[in-house]
């Protein structure tokens, strides 16, 4: 195994340094969310999902207000920035300095998060194809910016699988894409494979035995793939029992490279992360 690489990324002026593997938990504002027990459409849910992950170990929250599971309702940029709105401020009072991202592929709403509601980080699941300008808005707002790779959009991506090579291609795709925002001035830029998304269950595994390659992008790798289909599909089992299958998966990806896994369960993350640099404690040394 090759040795974990450290990063730093800029927020607000700060150099932060990636030196071990983050856990990001996800934050559904929203009443649809795929897994349903993530749902936190009330205020009493937001203030006790954000104090849950603060105390199991979250180095990030990723804030979300509009799913993108196949087959979800169509939520307006307005209705989406008012959930935003609702869960920052729950966010900044309970957390002031904890780092967070924004789930969002409208460049309007990433800006006015990061404008107004304090956000850190931009985490765009179409990699800037659902709105050509949010790669000028991360330039200009200069946050770190999470590029994922989808095809088409969330209601069509499950039709657009065809691929010679999943992993060549999406790789190729990617550092495009980095290149285009390195040259726009985006300095910090992380890479999300994109698991689930404009792939099927077999190409999902394909990529995820491959994960290394990625590591030739040489940008922080984030990984996703919280009891997502491909674990229960699989195991033919529900998203609810799909918690042993993400922690195999992450466990995975640490092993080859994953700086940052975006998940649901962040215990069972952490300590993911935390019996892999023990297991392997001379990879983890900066």
């Amino acid at each position: 195994m090759k040795p974990f690489k450290t990063y730093s990324i800029n927020v607000k002026g700060e150099l932060i340094e990636i030196s071990r593997p983050w856990v990001m938990g996800i934050l559904n504002v929203t009443p649809d969310s795929f897994y349903e027990a993530s749902r936190c459409d009330l205020t009493e849910k937001i203030e006790n999902r954000v104090m849950q992950m603060l105390s199991e170990g979250a180095d990030v929250i990723d804030i979300g207000a509009y799913s993108t599971r196949p087959g979800a309702a169509e939520v307006s940029a307005e209705e989406e920035l008012a959930r935003l709105k609702i869960g920052m401020a729950i966010v900044r009072r309970l957390a002031p300095d904890v780092l967070t991202s924004v789930d969002t592929f409208r460049a309007d709403v990433a800006a006015r998060c990061v404008e107004e509601l304090g956000v850190n980080m931009v985490n765009d699941v179409s990699g800037g194809e659902l709105d050509k300008d949010m790669f000028k808005t991360v330039a200009r707002l200069r946050v770190p910016y999470v590029v994922m790779h989808m095809r088409g959009t969330p209601a069509t991506m499950q039709q657009l699988t065809q691929y010679d090579d999943v992993t060549a291609e999406v790789l190729e795709s990617l550092a495009r894409k980095i290149d285009s925002l390195h040259q726009m001035g985006v300095a910090d830029v992380i890479a999300d494979p994109g698991f689930g998304f404009s792939k099927t269950v077999d190409q999902n595994y394909e990529m995820l035995s491959q994960l290394n390659a990625f590591t030739a992008l040489d940008v922080p790798l984030l990984v996703g793939v919280s009891r997502k289909s491909m674990i229960y599909k699989y195991l033919d089992v529900t998203a609810g029992d799909a918690l042993n299958g993400t922690t195999v998966l992450n466990t995975l990806a640490l092993l080859q490279g994953a700086h940052i896994l975006r998940v649901h369960d962040v215990k069972a993350a952490s300590e993911a992360v935390k019996l892999v640099m023990k297991t392997y404690p001379d990879i983890y040394k900066s």
